[in-house]
């Protein structure tokens, strides 16, 4: 490593700043805020939404199951089934 931490073989670049600088107002900032805060509240509602769907959807699948088993122990049980 060189000055600046530069890799060997590499030059310094001593000409003007290219990097540009972003000029930011406090009231555009605090709309970028306000629409990152927004997107995230989105995000997690939606996430929240999603295991709520997925409960729901895997004790429905309880319920249909233990009643098919109930109804199959019924239906022996009465002679239906062999």
């Amino acid at each position: 490593m060189t000055v600046s931490g530069a890799k060997k073989g590499t030059e310094i670049y001593s000409g003007p700043e290219r990097r540009a600088q972003a000029h930011l107002t406090e009231d555009q900032i605090e709309d970028i805020a306000e629409k990152a805060a927004e997107k995230a509240i989105e995000k997690l509602t939606g996430d929240v939404y999603k295991a709520v769907g997925k409960s729901v959807v895997s004790k429905f699948l309880w319920i249909v199951g233990a009643s098919a088993v109930g109804v199959w122990i019924w239906a022996k049980k009465n002679g239906l089934v062999p």
